[in-house]
Formats: structure tokens, C-alpha cells, sequence
């Protein structure tokens, strides 16, 4: 690859292909097999509108204010597009569910009076949107994601700066060791590896 969005690398959605797949974590299908849960994929319309009538329900916030909560919320699991998030807030609007209110000179979304009787009628058909985005995924797997595209991310950047052999020389030892946990019939015993 030359040149293009990610340098001398391409385009860095292919870093991110290499460890989850197309689409993100969990690939095409996202976490729990599931289409459309993998970073930045598509939801279900109706979790897209539940986790939103969550949100305001706390705090007015804007459009993009949703997303990125959204998207922290889940780990960075689900991030729903502009095209998902304003469609359904004009939908709720239309609804009379949600309202524009101006603070400080910029427009944000509040839930209006019928909405939050509707979101307290309706909070356990609501659920919670975020953990099933996330399918019960452990925080310590989620750690492991990020810190596997951070390594990716500095081997790529070793191997840009000439020092392919040595990258693929850390990278294949760092492999061997942890097949070796797999290997180990008690991995909390010592090892005589230095």
C-alpha cells in the first residue's frame, strides 16, 4: 500500500479490519453474532430511539452529544451515524416526545413532558440498549481490543520506519508466549522461562 488517508499504510479502517474483521469488533455480524453491532454499524432502529430517550432523560444534549455518549457508553462498541441519530430525533419530535430547546446560543434535544412520562412507563421495554450493544462484553476483553490495535498501530509505525524485521521479531515472540499460557496446564504456577 502507498500513499492514501493512512500514509504509507492505507487507510487505518484496515488496521482496525485485521483485528476484528470488517466492521469492527466482531466483524460483518458485531459482538454476540448479532449484524450490525460492531463499531460504527447499524442498530436496530429502536435501540437507537431507546438509548436516546435514556439519555435525555438525564440531560438535554445535542445530536452529536448522543452519539458520543452512546459510544462511551458501549466502549466504543456502537457509534450511531449522524444518519441513524437525527432521523429518529426528528421522528420523537414529531412524537411529541422530544423538544428543542437553545442553551447558550446552540440547539439541543429534551425530553418534553409526555416523553418523560412515556420513558418512565416504558423504562423496562427500554431495557438498557448499551449492554446489549456491547454483549456482556467483559471490560477486561474490551481493555485487551484497544490494546491490541495500539500494538498493531506502533508495529505499523516501526515497520513505516525501516525496522520491519525487528517489529515481526517482537510480534512473533509475543505470540509464542501467549500460546504458552494456553499451554500451561496452571497458569498461576511459575514458569522456568526467564
Amino acid at each position: 500500500m502507498t500513499g492514501g488517508r493512512g500514509g504509507p499504510w492505507g487507510d487505518p479502517r484496515q488496521l482496525k479490519a485485521m483485528f476484528w474483521g470488517p466492521g469492527g469488533p466482531g466483524g460483518p455480524w458485531g459482538p454476540g453474532g448479532h449484524r450490525g453491532r460492531g463499531r460504527g454499524g447499524r442498530a436496530r432502529r429502536g435501540d437507537v430511539r431507546a438509548a436516546m430517550l435514556l439519555l435525555l432523560d438525564e440531560q438535554p444534549q445535542n445530536g452529536y452529544q448522543l452519539i458520543q455518549e452512546i459510544e462511551r457508553r458501549t466502549e466504543g462498541v456502537w457509534k450511531p451515524s449522524p444518519g441513524s441519530v437525527y432521523p429518529a430525533l426528528q421522528q420523537l419530535e414529531d412524537e411529541g416526545l422530544v423538544q428543542i430547546i437553545e442553551s447558550e446560543g446552540k440547539k439541543a434535544y429534551e425530553l418534553s413532558a409526555e416523553g418523560r412520562e412515556y420513558v418512565a412507563n416504558k423504562r423496562e421495554e427500554l431495557g438498557n440498549p448499551f449492554e446489549a450493544a456491547t454483549g456482556g462484553m467483559d471490560e477486561g476483553v474490551s481493555d485487551l481490543r484497544g490494546l491490541m490495535f495500539q500494538v498493531g498501530a506502533a508495529a505499523m509505525q516501526v515497520a513505516a520506519a525501516g525496522h520491519t524485521d525487528e517489529a515481526r521479531k517482537i510480534l512473533a515472540d509475543t505470540r509464542r508466549a501467549l500460546y504458552k499460557i494456553l499451554a500451561e496446564d496452571d497458569p498461576g504456577e511459575p514458569t522456568d522461562a526467564a
